[in-house]
């Protein structure tokens, strides 16, 4: 409803083929998070997070990857994209849609605007992810880094009902076979997790 208000406002003001629309989320779902919304009994055989594991506060991608529409009239050609981006990436892109230099300081954001446009379907070669643990997305595949005790699972998380995905063994999965990442492929790939435990830390530490 809100979206749509947008948009009449823009057409009204004949401003919609003037205007680049970006509709996306900050997490994944949650149903039962503390309000009186009765999002548990109505949820009925919907599933929010439709075939990803986890929702909100998830490591897991039902709590990482996130719903993105980009609509400019004229500009941005229906299609679907699994080009892997970020919405730090925003700044860096739009900045550059606009001529706009980005200070050296703002080291985490990159340019993919071809790819939020729809241009290509080549984004981000790696990216990291934070959910009371770290995981590095690299393509299809996606390791989850080992918390150090059980204990590291926050209190409030407990009530949640959501699959945080912090574990005391590491974690790596193929997306592109498992997108509902349930066959944990660590053992059968120890050099991968090295790899990319190393290449984790390095973005960590800014090296």
């Amino acid at each position: 409803f809100v979206v749509g208000e947008i948009m009449k406002e823009l057409k009204e003001k004949s401003l919609e083929k003037n205007t680049l629309i970006i509709f996306t989320s900050d997490n994944g779902p949650v149903l039962d998070d503390g309000y009186s919304d009765r999002s548990v009994e109505m949820v009925g055989e919907h599933k929010p997070a439709g075939p990803f594991r986890g929702g909100k506060y998830s490591i897991y991608e039902g709590g990482t990857r996130v719903p993105t529409i980009v609509y400019w009239s004229g500009n941005v050609e229906q299609a679907e994209s699994d080009a892997l981006i970020n919405q730090v990436d925003l700044l860096a892109s739009l900045a550059k849609m606009v001529g706009v230099p980005v200070s050296e300081d703002f080291i985490d954001s990159e340019n993919h605007l071809d790819a939020w446009l729809g241009k290509s379907e080549e984004g981000r070669k790696k990216m990291l992810e934070e959910a009371y643990t770290f995981a590095l997305r690299d393509k299809n595949w996606k390791y989850i880094q080992p918390v150090k005790t059980k204990d590291h699972i926050p209190d409030w998380m407990i009530n949640k009902d959501i699959e945080g995905g912090l574990s005391v063994e590491p974690q790596l999965y193929d997306l592109g076979n498992d997108p509902g990442e349930q066959n944990n492929l660590a053992k059968e790939h120890p050099e991968k997790v090295k790899e990319y435990e190393r290449a984790l830390m390095n973005i960590i530490n800014k090296e």
